[in-house]
Order: structure tokens, then sequence, then C-alpha cells
């Protein structure tokens, strides 16, 4: 491409400041050129010279800005990817896409007919271990996947005063990790058959949901979504039994704290950790498993997305994440929250 792409970013909290901005900066072709906040000193603390618009209105009066980035608290996710929508702009939203099932579809429609790029920011499809378990997956090494585990674990025993951990609509720790424990779910098996959720107030003081454990039945399978804010000691990030094997990936990928603690992606200092991988070969029908064999998984490059975005704008290339596979996890979020409610497992009707 030879021009840039003008982005504004919507919300400069932790998902717009940590993610988003750096992540725009960092990929050729693309440009942060303002940003939508009612606190534009945080803004230009970090940005000195950037433009800073009070709402999305503003903003949207200059027609140079083409793609908006919606990393707003998730209930003003829908509304205010219409109204960019509707002003003719590329849309890219925070997940989770919004707050309900028929949001996502109804967004998802209105894009199409618009002939507009929509995509929902499911990062952790460029995790590093993610990527790992795809590779073996692909490879065959472990059999048919009977079993899998995936746990986001984090240790953080005070609550704290802020819209994610409050009730409501889009609050609580399966909407904020259960999109994206869902969506690496769905990549790698697709949609399940049959659904169960169970989730908890664990932490005192806690007014919204802060562990959860979904189960996702498929016809001989199962996979085991587990989060929680109270896991000192964590299991591994993903744990894989097969036919042929097992598969452990201990660690997190190391691209949130990196952002987090200033560092830029390409930068002097951008140097990530890979994950360790251990892989559980069985040699024999009757039980008998091989000494583990450890590796390390390659990096992680969220950049990866937002060059996605860019090329599905700029030259019709496939998009990264589509509204489509958002819709899904979306509707995998509502029957979720039905299933704890009632206590039952529900089965999956997309």
């Amino acid at each position: 491409m030879t021009d840039s792409i003008d982005v504004v970013l919507v919300g400069y909290g932790y998902a717009g400041r940590t993610f988003h901005a750096p992540l725009i900066g960092a990929v050729p072709g693309l440009r942060l050129a303002a940003v939508v906040s009612s606190d534009p000193g945080k803004v230009r603390a970090d940005l000195p010279d950037m433009r800073v618009f009070p709402d999305l209105a503003q903003a949207l009066l200059d027609p140079s800005l083409r793609l908006v980035v919606v990393a707003s608290p998730n209930d003003s996710h829908a509304p205010l990817t219409r109204q960019a929508l509707a002003a003719g702009r590329h849309v890219v939203v925070d997940k989770p896409f919004t707050t309900s099932h028929a949001d996502a579809v109804a967004l998802d429609a209105e894009a199409r007919a618009l002939g507009l790029v929509l995509s929902v920011f499911h990062n952790r499809r460029w995790d590093g271990d993610f990527l790992a378990v795809q590779q073996v997956l692909r490879s065959g090494r472990l059999g048919t996947v009977v079993q899998m585990r995936s746990h986001f674990d984090r240790f953080r025993p005070q609550v704290r005063d802020r819209w994610r951990e409050r009730p409501g609509a889009g609050g609580g720790l399966w909407f904020d990790l259960g999109p994206h424990l869902l969506d690496q779910a769905l990549c790698l098996f697709g949609p399940p058959d049959r659904l169960s959720l169970d989730r908890a107030c664990q932490r005192p003081g806690a007014s919204a949901d802060d562990w959860f454990q979904a189960v996702l039945h498929y016809e001989t399978r199962r996979v085991l979504l587990e989060a929680g804010m109270l896991a000192a000691a964590p299991c591994p990030r993903f744990t894989l039994h097969g036919t042929a094997g097992s598969l452990t990936v201990d660690g997190l990928d190391a691209q949130e704290p990196a952002l987090k603690a200033g560092q830029r992606p390409g930068g002097a200092d951008w140097s990530l950790p890979g994950q360790r991988i251990c892989f559980f070969a069985g040699d024999t029908p009757d039980g008998q498993v091989s000494a583990p064999v450890t590796e390390q998984a390659a990096a992680g490059d969220y950049r990866h997305y937002y060059a996605g975005v860019r090329d599905a704008i700029g030259s019709g290339a496939p998009v990264p994440v589509t509204a489509a596979d958002a819709a899904t996890v979306m509707r995998l979020l509502d029957l979720g929250c039905e299933s704890a409610a009632g206590g039952r497992v529900l089965p999956v009707r997309l």
C-alpha cells in the first residue's frame, strides 16, 4: 500500500493504551491519527501531539479517519460500532464483540450490506502458545485429541473498582477472558454439540464472577475452559490428551506484560521468550509412555492481526477475525450465562 490508513482509537483505558495504540503504531500502513477520550491529558502524556476528540461524533466529521477502533467499555461496543458503520467507516472492535448475540449478528449484517470491514480483536489467536498447539495438532503427533484443558490463571486477590469487575452487561470474568478461550477452542475444533458453564464470585467483596469453568461437549471430545483470579500456582496454559500422546504448555504468552511494561513491538527492547512445551508420546498400546520431550514455542506476534486488517481494507484480503466468527463466540457466551443460571448442559444451535 502506498497510503497509510488513518485510525481513530475510541477509548484510552487499559485495552486502548496497552494493546491497540502501540500495535497500530507498529504496523506499516496504519497511522494512529486521533483518539476519542474524556481525559485528553492522559492521552497526551503518552502521545503529546495526538488529536483528541471528546466523542466519536466529532471524530467522524473528519473524512480522513477511515478506520475506527472501539476499545471502550463492553456495553458501548454495539452503539459505537453501529455509529461508525453508519458513517461509512471500517471498524475494529475489542473483544467481546458486543454484550449479546443478537447485536453481534445485526452488526455483521450491517457491515456486509455496506461493504465495510468489521473485525473483532481476538488477538490471542497470535499467542505463541496457541500457535504451538495449532502446529502440533496439524502434525498429528497426538493422534485424535480427546480432551483439552485451557487455563488462564491470575492472582489478583483484591477486587478493583473498574467496570470489568462490576456486575451488569459485559462485566465479569466470563465476558473478559471467556471470549479468548472460546475463540481459540472454536479455531481448533469448531462449534461444540453442547455447552455447560459454572461460574462464581470467589474473592471477598467480588460482585461479578471472577472464576469460571466451561465444558464444551463434542461427540467424544471434551474441552475444558477455566479462568480465575486466585491462582497463585497456575496450571499449565494448555493440556491436551490424544490417542498417541499428550502435550502441555506452561506459562502465559509474554506479549501482554511486555506491552504493559512500555515495550513496543519491533523496538530495540522487544525480545520475547517462547513458552515451554512438553510432549509425552505413548510408545505401545499397553500404556508405556516415553520420557517427555521438551521444546520451545516461537514467540507470538499480535501485529499480524492489524496487518491483516490493513490488507483487508486496502486490497480486499481476508479479514483476520470475521464478525461472523465473533458472533459465534457471542452465542456461546450467551448460552453459557443461560447454562450457569439454570445449572444445565445446553445444546448448541448456531
